[in-house]
């Protein structure tokens, strides 16, 4: 094989891994904007109530209609919300029964406090596969392993 022909090859691989991977990348995220918004059955505010969410619940958008978002939540239930109500303040929800909050960035790390299954912590930043999260006891921030919250 000629080194134009591999750079082809090459090329067309990487272009394919890109469509793979690129929907991840894409993925909008929205947090809940006020104490307590509706989630409902049809992008109108005469449709059924589904669930009541707290201010920072993380979305993942799926959909605009209008005013509208379809979103769906770190379980995969899904529904409609007002555009109006929701924010781009990043946030995760924890996934695991019962989670260790830790001082840094690592099981080394001093666990400094916990947090329980759908506990909402308003996110600082990412490193690695670990995201520093704003203390829910209220004593500065503390860190957790990704694969335990879902959020941005």
């Amino acid at each position: 094989m000629t080194t134009l022909a591999q750079a082809r090859s090459l090329f067309a691989l990487l272009v394919l891994a890109f469509a793979v991977i690129m929907p991840a990348w894409a993925q909008e995220l929205v947090s809940v904007r006020n104490p307590t918004v509706n989630l409902r059955a049809a992008p109108s505010t005469d449709a059924p109530i589904l669930f009541r969410l707290a201010q920072g619940y993380p979305l993942q958008v799926l959909e605009r209609r209008g005013n509208w978002l379809r979103v769906q939540d770190f379980e995969g239930d899904q529904g409609w919300i007002a555009r109006n109500v929701t924010a781009d303040v990043p946030h995760h929800i924890v996934k695991s029964k019962r989670i260790n909050l830790r001082s840094g960035p690592g099981t080394n790390h001093a666990i400094v406090g916990s947090a329980n299954y759908g506990d909402l912590l308003r996110t600082v930043r990412r490193q690695g596969n670990w995201v520093q999260v704003q203390n829910p006891n209220g004593r500065g921030n503390a860190w957790v392993a990704s694969n335990l919250v879902w959020g941005w």
